[in-house]
């Protein structure tokens, strides 16, 4: 029986619930992970491609930014895997869970700010200075909005 979608069941034990939590956890870092392998994949491409000769300063600071940021977000999204791995026959699931959570949440926010540095090198690169603040800006609020104060607000929604 559900309790209204709120994130577990009344007949469920503990340890069930964590199992499924856990279970859910693993499999949404699923989701995430291939964004980051191709945003990865892009960025280790770029310096070697001919036109990357002619940059900036600022963008080779920002494409390393973006690398670095990406290089994070993948740490962060797959160390739960590997905590699981690692962890998972010492009982440790409740604990697993909520520092996988947090990491998940982390290099979620990692993510976002690679895709922004992206799309901002992109514009500057491609177009211009004001396109990189502009386009940056609404990066910014869309993956902002998206992953982080809507869900968010929901939450606060709810305790009222």
């Amino acid at each position: 029986m559900s309790n209204g979608g709120q994130g577990s069941r009344s007949d469920e034990a503990q340890s069930e619930r964590i199992n499924r939590e856990l279970i859910e956890l693993l499999n949404e870092l699923r989701v995430a992970l291939p964004g980051v392998q191709v945003l990865f994949a892009f960025l280790l491409t770029v310096p070697f491609s001919q036109g990357f000769v002619k940059t900036t300063e600022f963008q080779r600071d920002l494409l390393f930014g973006v690398l670095a940021a990406t290089a994070i977000s993948a740490a962060l999204l797959i160390a739960p895997s590997a905590w699981h791995r690692l962890r998972f026959r010492q009982r440790d699931k409740e604990l697993i869970l909520s520092v996988a959570n947090r990491m998940a949440i982390a290099g979620l926010g990692f993510l976002a700010m690679a895709m922004v540095g992206a799309v901002m090198l992109i514009a500057n690169y491609a177009f211009s200075e004001t396109l990189t603040v502009i386009s940056g800006i609404i990066a910014f609020l869309v993956f902002g909005g998206l992953w982080y104060v809507f869900p968010l607000a929901r939450i606060v929604e709810q305790s009222d």
